[in-house]
């Protein structure tokens, strides 16, 4: 039986919810390759156009501890900044992560991220993934930082 490994990690942000949403959730597959190429080298379309349904596959760079993932959106709520997708990858039978980007008082943001895995060597990827995860947040946060029009 697989085992199950899962994580919380909650980034503050000075960038409003809205934008970050759209930088790190809808145009990832596009923002990656330019900000952050260790994490994706390249990403592209299966199917579907980016909505619920919809599947990316993304070509993983050395900070990632497996070669290729699929990502299917189960649910997107462009409104609200919620999304929940499932993973499949190398080692990987599958993952389920749920974002939800939160604004603040001051104008910026509280991205909450769960990731929920099950495979034969999941923690170890799973641990390497919560970092990756952390870096394209806060990559993402300092490249909108210093381009302020982007993502309005």
């Amino acid at each position: 039986m697989a085992s199950t490994n899962s994580w919380t990690l909650e980034l503050e942000s000075q960038v409003s919810a809205p934008r970050k949403f759209r930088a790190c959730v809808m145009d990832w597959h596009t923002l990656a390759p330019k900000l952050a190429p260790h994490i994706i080298d390249s990403a592209h379309h299966v199917e579907g156009d980016g909505g619920t349904g919809s599947v990316r596959q993304y070509n993983c760079g050395s900070a990632v501890p497996f070669n290729t993932m699929k990502k299917k959106v189960e649910f997107l709520d462009v409104d609200k900044c919620e999304c929940k997708y499932t993973i499949e990858c190398d080692g990987i039978e599958m993952s389920t992560w749920n974002i939800k980007m939160k604004p603040t008082a001051n104008g910026g943001s509280v991205a909450k991220v769960e990731c929920t895995s099950k495979g034969v060597q999941a923690k170890d990827m799973m641990l390497k993934a919560k970092d990756s995860a952390a870096e394209m947040f806060k990559t993402v946060e300092a490249y909108l930082i210093a381009n302020p029009d982007a993502y309005n």
